[in-house]
C-alpha cells in the first residue's frame, strides 16, 4: 500500500469513528437533540410550544420554585395557586432566571402573562413575564423566543 493509500485509509477510518461521535456530542443525555434555539436539548416546549394566540393573563400565589433538569443547567418552574385551581409555570434556565433582580419565592403574590400549553400530558404556561407588584422578571419576547438564547448551555 503506497503512503498515499495509507494516509487515504486512515482519514476515511477517522472519518467513520468520529461522524458518529459527533452526533452524539450534539443530543441530550437521552438522545433528544437541540431544537429550540437558547434551550440546548432542553426537552421543555420553549419557543416551539409558544403560541402568541394562546396567550394568557392570570394572578395567583406561588405556592412552590422547583428547579428541574434540563441537559447542562436546571429549569426553573413555579406553581401558582388561583383559587383551587393549580398551574404550572415554566419560567426558564436557573442561570438566566437567577440573574435577574426579581427574586421569587413561596408565598408571593404574582401576575403571570404566558402562553397556554400541554407538557407531559398536564397543561402548563410557558411565561412571557411575571410580576410581583411593580418588578417585572421579563423572560421572552412577544414571540416567544427567550431572552436567554446565546448565553445558555450551562455558561455562567
Amino acid at each position: 500500500m503506497t503512503t498515499n493509500n495509507k494516509t487515504l485509509g486512515l482519514l476515511t477510518l477517522l472519518c467513520a469513528i468520529a461522524l458518529p461521535l459527533a452526533s452524539l456530542a450534539q443530543s441530550g443525555p437521552d438522545g433528544a437533540t437541540a431544537a429550540c434555539p437558547g434551550h440546548g436539548w432542553m426537552r421543555g416546549p420553549g419557543a416551539r410550544a409558544f403560541d402568541p394566540s394562546s396567550m394568557t393573563i392570570f394572578q395567583g400565589d406561588i405556592v412552590d420554585v422547583q428547579r428541574i433538569a434540563r441537559g447542562h443547567h436546571l429549569g426553573v418552574h413555579l406553581t401558582v395557586a388561583m383559587g383551587s385551581e393549580q398551574v404550572t409555570v415554566q419560567l426558564g434556565p436557573d442561570f438566566y432566571v437567577d440573574g435577574q433582580p426579581l427574586k421569587l419565592a413561596k408565598g408571593d403574590k404574582v401576575e403571570v402573562k404566558g402562553a397556554r400549553t400541554t407538557v407531559n400530558g398536564q397543561p402548563a404556561v410557558v411565561a412571557l413575564e411575571v410580576r410581583r407588584g411593580d418588578e417585572v422578571l421579563a423572560l421572552r419576547d412577544t414571540g416567544g423566543m427567550p431572552l436567554w438564547r446565546g448565553q445558555g448551555m450551562g455558561r455562567r
